[in-house]
C-alpha cells in the first residue's frame, strides 16, 4: 500500500456532478468581488444596457467581475484573462462558466472606463459606511509608472540634439571610411563602397526625418511627442537615473487603514499643481469637514497651499530649501523673523527691515524689505549679502505657509508618517503590475487601467482589516 495521499482517477465518472460552489471557500477573496458587483447599480454608475435589437452580449456585471478578479490576481491582459475564465474554477464561479473572447473583454475596459472608475470609487464609500476609512489624516504622493511607449519613441528638443549629433558623428565616420574605400583597388573595395554609401543615404533619411520631428516638438504645446503612446510623456525617475516615459500616478491614503481613498493619473513629471487637488478628493472621499494632508516637498508651492486652506485642507509640506544664500554660507531668509504686527522683518544682527516696495514675479505678489543699516558699517554684512542691502521678498499670503511650517515643527514625524503610509501601497502596485506597468495606451485608457489597480488593492486591504465574511455580512446590511 502506498503511502501517499491517493487523489481521485480523473476518468472516474460520477453519478451527480459537483457544485462549483464547493470548490470556492468560504473565505476566498471572489465571494467579496461577487457581493460588491452584485450590490452595484450598474446603469447608475455608467455601464451600457442591453441593446434592444442583435445578438445578446455579456452582462456588464461579468464582465466587471471577470476584470476585478484578473487584477487582484495580477492578470491583467484580456488573452490571459480568456484563458483563465475557460480553466480557473474561481472564475467560472464569478462568471457562470461563460468565457468571453479576448476583444470582447478588452472593448469592454475600453468602452466603460467611466463606469470603471466610478466603481473603484464606490468601493470608497462602502469603506467608508463599513468604517473602514478614519477620515482624519491622508498621505499624498506620486509614482511614475512606465507607458507602452519606448524611450526611443519619445522626442523633446533635448533628445532631438543629442540624435542629430549622434547620426551627424556617425555620418562623418562613414565619409571617412568612404574616402578610404575610394583610394583603394580591387572588387572588395567597390563592395564596400557600395555598403557605405547604402548607409549614409540612410543615415541621412534619418537626419530629415529628425529635423522634420524638430518642427513639429517645436510646434507642440509642451515641446514634447511619443510616437506609440501620444498621452506618454518623458520624466524623471526619483532616484535620478535616466527617466522613463509614462504616466505619474497620484494617490490619497488614509494614514491609519491605508485604503487608497482617492487617485488621479496625470502625464506631468512633477506634483506641483498636484496638492489641492488630490486634497480636496480625498476630502470629498472621506466625508470630513476638514482633512489633514501629508505631502512630500515635491508637492510644495505657496498657491496650492492657499487653495488647499480654501477648501477645507489642511496641508502639511516642508519647504524645499532653494536658497542660494544657505549654500554660500550666508543667512537664508528663514534666519530672519517676520514681525506680524508692524509687517517688518528684524535680521540676524537686530536691524529692522521695513517694507519698501512691491513686485509680480510669476504672477504672484510680492512685497519687498530692507534696512538702510546695511549701507553703513555693519560686521554681519558679508554673511548677509554680498550686493549694497540685503532685500527680503514676501509672498503676499506668506501667513499660510508660516501656518503650515508651525504645523510641521509641532509634528515632527509627519514626514515618517506621511512614508510609510503611501510609498507601501505604491510598492505593493509597481509589484503587481510588473515591469511593464500600463497595458493600455491614451491617458484614458491608462486611468481606467489604474482604478482596477486601485481597487484590487483596496478590496485586498478591506479583506486584511476585517475578513471575507464580516466584510460580505456588512455589505448585505
Amino acid at each position: 500500500m502506498s503511502r501517499f495521499i491517493e487523489g481521485c482517477d480523473r476518468r472516474q465518472r460520477l453519478l451527480l456532478p459537483d457544485c462549483i460552489d464547493d470548490y470556492v471557500g468560504e473565505d476566498s477573496p471572489v465571494r467579496v468581488v461577487d457581493m460588491f458587483v452584485d450590490e452595484l447599480d450598474l446603469g447608475e454608475l455608467g455601464f451600457a444596457g442591453a441593446a434592444v435589437t442583435g445578438r445578446p452580449g455579456y452582462h456588464p456585471a461579468t464582465m466587471l467581475k471577470l476584470y476585478i478578479y484578473g487584477y487582484l490576481n495580477q492578470v491583467q491582459s484580456s488573452r490571459r484573462l480568456e484563458r483563465e475564465a475557460g480553466r480557473n474554477v474561481e472564475c467560472m464561479w464569478l462568471t457562470g462558466k461563460l468565457v468571453p473572447d479576448f476583444k470582447t473583454i478588452a472593448d469592454f475596459r475600453r468602452d466603460h472606463g467611466a463606469a470603471i472608475q466610478a466603481a473603484c470609487r464606490r468601493f470608497v464609500l462602502v469603506c467608508r459606511n463599513l468604517g473602514l476609512i478614519a477620515g482624519g489624516t491622508v498621505a499624498v504622493d506620486g509614482s511614475r509608472l512606465r507607458a507602452v511607449n519606448a524611450r526611443d519613441r519619445n522626442f523633446t528638443p533635448a533628445t532631438i540634439q543629442r540624435r542629430k549629433e549622434q547620426v551627424d558623428d556617425s555620418i562623418r565616420r562613414y565619409l571617412g571610411m568612404l574616402d578610404t574605400a575610394d583610394r583603394q583597388e580591387g572588387e572588395g573595395a567597390e563592395l564596400r563602397t557600395v555598403r557605405l554609401t547604402t548607409r549614409l543615404d540612410a543615415l541621412r533619411r534619418q537626419m530629415r526625418d529628425l529635423e522634420t520631428m524638430e518642427e513639429a516638438v517645436t510646434a507642440s504645446p509642451d515641446r514634447q511627442i511619443s510616437l506609440t503612446d501620444p498621452d506618454a510623456r518623458a520624466m524623471a525617475s526619483a532616484g535620478g537615473g535616466t527617466g522613463l516615459v509614462g504616466y505619474n500616478l497620484q494617490a490619497a491614503v488614509d494614514a491609519d487603514t491605508h485604503i487608497v481613498v482617492a487617485h488621479e493619473v496625470i502625464n506631468l513629471g512633477h506634483d506641483r499643481t498636484s496638492l489641492a487637488g488630490m486634497g480636496e478628493a480625498a476630502r470629498d472621499a472621506t466625508g470630513v469637514a476638514r482633512l489633514t494632508v501629508l505631502a512630500d516637498r515635491g508637492y510644495f508651492s505657496g498657491t496650492q497651499v492657499l487653495a488647499c486652506e480654501q477648501v477645507g485642507v489642511v496641508p502639511i509640506c516642508p519647504r524645499p530649501l532653494t536658497s542660494g544664500a544657505k549654500a554660500d554660507g550666508r543667512f537664508g531668509k528663514q534666519d530672519f523673523a517676520y514681525q506680524p504686527e508692524t509687517d517688518t522683518y528684524r535680521c540676524p544682527a537686530g536691524e529692522t527691515l521695513t517694507r519698501r516696495f512691491a513686485t509680480v514675479e510669476q504672477g504672484l505678489i510680492l512685497h519687498g524689505y530692507a534696512t538702510p543699516a546695511c549701507r553703513s558699517r555693519c560686521i554681519m554684512k558679508p554673511r548677509c549679502t554680498a550686493g549694497v542691502e540685503r532685500r527680503i521678498k514676501r509672498w503676499e499670503h506668506e501667513e499660510v505657509v508660516e501656518a503650515m511650517q508651525a504645523r510641521l515643527d509641532r509634528w515632527p514625524d509627519a514626514i515618517s508618517v506621511r512614508r510609510r503610509t503611501v510609498e507601501h501601497v505604491f510598492g505593493t502596485l509597481k509589484d503587481w503590475m510588473g515591469r511593464s506597468h500600463f497595458k493600455t495606451r491614451r491617458l484614458q485608457n491608462v486611468a481606467t487601467e489604474a482604478s482596477l489597480h486601485i481597487l484590487a488593492y483596496n478590496i485586498k486591504r478591506a479583506i486584511a482589516l476585517r475578513g471575507v465574511p464580516a466584510l460580505i455580512a456588512a455589505m448585505q446590511d
